[in-house]
């Protein structure tokens, strides 16, 4: 689509919006920043943009004559495909892009998308690494925080991008095509924005809708819904397993990743090589080894990244041992899939601390794999009663609620002794509480930091 002199409408002033008029500004279009919240600071939007950007600014409601003169509607990932704006616009046949359509239209070179319901920050970070430490021009973009049209005029036709791709993204794609693709596993979530786990499951399945033969896209053979989709992927597919030997993949034997292929067998690494934890770091390893492989990286450089690679801030992050106890940081884990595998990854007597907002989400089979390691649970924020009685109903009685998350730290000191762990470890996102899981995680870390030695 031409867009110079084309008048675009940039929907939300968050960094995917800023990142969206400024590359459309650069570029010669017209971009009309908008939030329709009133409450919203026009000043504030404004100052988040460059000195060079042009750039209108729209606060509120939008007039008829700017609707009228809009022939492309830019989304960031934080509004739903489905309000009465966006309906509207379609409506008249105004073409809908996401932040990341117009990235890839934007940009050059060649584009590895990574998603699934958990581990994509880890898997995308690690994919990261691995390419700069043997491509010349890479950029780590997408929901992992860079928003992807900030570099996107920057890419060469030599240029790897590695990019975090979330469901509320994948609604928008039209052209975006990567060479690689990773779906590393699908379990319920955000059903608040999709409604339906159908509606979900072709969200993060539609990252591979315009491969063909000639790409690949990695897929969990253990996840139900992964599996399923591998019977009818365009690309060509390359499964990894944690549970069971392939004839042809990547899978874990005993405490070692192998590579099966139509040559034999590799033993590729030992898990304890690397510094991260967990049977989700596993997978998420092997995922990125399969992804490095498809685009040409020697498998000796890949697994020289690997060994060195470590967690990913927010996600079973190691924060410090203070009086005998050894603190966690899992604020990623927002929703319960990922929260049951910081629980699988703690080795001793856990006081956990759970809760947030809620997505509509269901507990039992986060409080199920807790598997007697939980001595203490700490609730906090809207889901804390719902939580509570999921829990009392499988047997656990140990369970305090806490007013603040101030509270809820100060319980997790006073439960836990030498040789216990505190793991904050949410099964739901932060908001209502805090702006981000980010914020959130942080602020546990610097309360453990504070803690003083007895």
């Amino acid at each position: 689509m031409e867009l110079q002199g084309r008048r675009v409408l940039v929907v939300g002033t968050g960094i995917s919006g800023i990142g969206a008029a400024e590359a459309l500004s650069r570029i010669g279009a017209c971009p009309v920043l908008y939030d329709e919240n009133s409450k919203a600071s026009k000043e504030e939007a404004e100052k988040k943009l460059s000195d060079a950007c042009r750039c209108e600014v729209i606060i509120g409601a939008l007039p008829e004559e700017v609707k009228d003169s809009i022939t492309l509607v830019v989304l960031s990932p934080g509004v739903p495909v489905d309000t009465p704006l966006v309906v509207g616009f379609r409506g008249h046949g105004v073409t809908i892009w996401g932040e990341i359509e117009l990235a890839y239209e934007l940009g050059k070179g060649k584009v590895i998308a990574i998603t699934g319901t958990n581990g994509k920050t880890t898997t995308t970070s690690l994919v990261g690494e691995i390419m700069k430490s043997y491509y010349e021009s890479v950029y780590v973009v997408g929901n992992i925080g860079n928003p992807y049209t900030m570099t996107a005029l920057e890419s060469r036709e030599d240029t790897m991008t590695v990019a975090e791709i979330s469901s509320f993204q994948l609604e928008t794609i039209a052209a975006f095509h990567p060479v690689v693709s990773a779906i590393l596993n699908i379990t319920p979530d955000h059903l608040n924005r999709h409604h339906t786990m159908e509606n979900y499951v072709k969200a993060k399945e539609s990252v591979a809708c315009n491969q063909t033969r000639a790409d690949v896209c990695i897929l969990n053979y253990e996840n139900e819904y992964t599996k399923a989709f591998g019977e009818r992927c365009p690309a060509r597919v390359i499964y990894f397993s944690s549970a069971r030997k392939l004839d042809e993949g990547y899978y874990l034997d005993g405490e070692d990743i192998c590579f099966a292929h139509e040559k034999g067998c590799e033993r590729l690494m030992n898990v304890h090589e690397m510094n991260l934890v967990g049977l989700c770091n596993v997978e998420n390893v092997m995922a990125a080894i399969a992804i490095a492989r498809s685009v040409g990286v020697p498998m000796e450089k890949i697994l020289g990244v690997v060994r060195d690679f470590k967690a990913v801030e927010h996600r079973i992050e190691f924060v410090a041992t203070k009086r005998g106890v050894v603190y966690y940081n899992d604020s990623k884990a927002t929703n319960p899939d990922a929260a049951i595998q910081g629980i699988k990854a703690m080795d001793r007597p856990t006081v956990l601390i759970g809760g947030g907002y809620d997505k509509q989400s269901e507990y039992d089979e986060w409080i199920e794999a807790f598997d007697g390691k939980v001595k203490c649970l700490v609730l906090i924020g809207q889901t804390k009663e719902k939580i509570a009685a999921c829990a009392r109903k499988h047997g656990l009685s140990e369970i305090v609620l806490a007013d603040d998350f101030e509270e809820a730290l100060n319980v997790c000191v006073d439960k836990s002794l030498p040789g216990d762990a505190v793991l904050l470890s949410p099964a739901c996102a932060s908001w209502g509480m805090f702006p981000n899981y980010e914020v959130r995680g942080k602020e546990f870390k610097e309360f453990v930091n504070r803690l003083k030695e007895i």
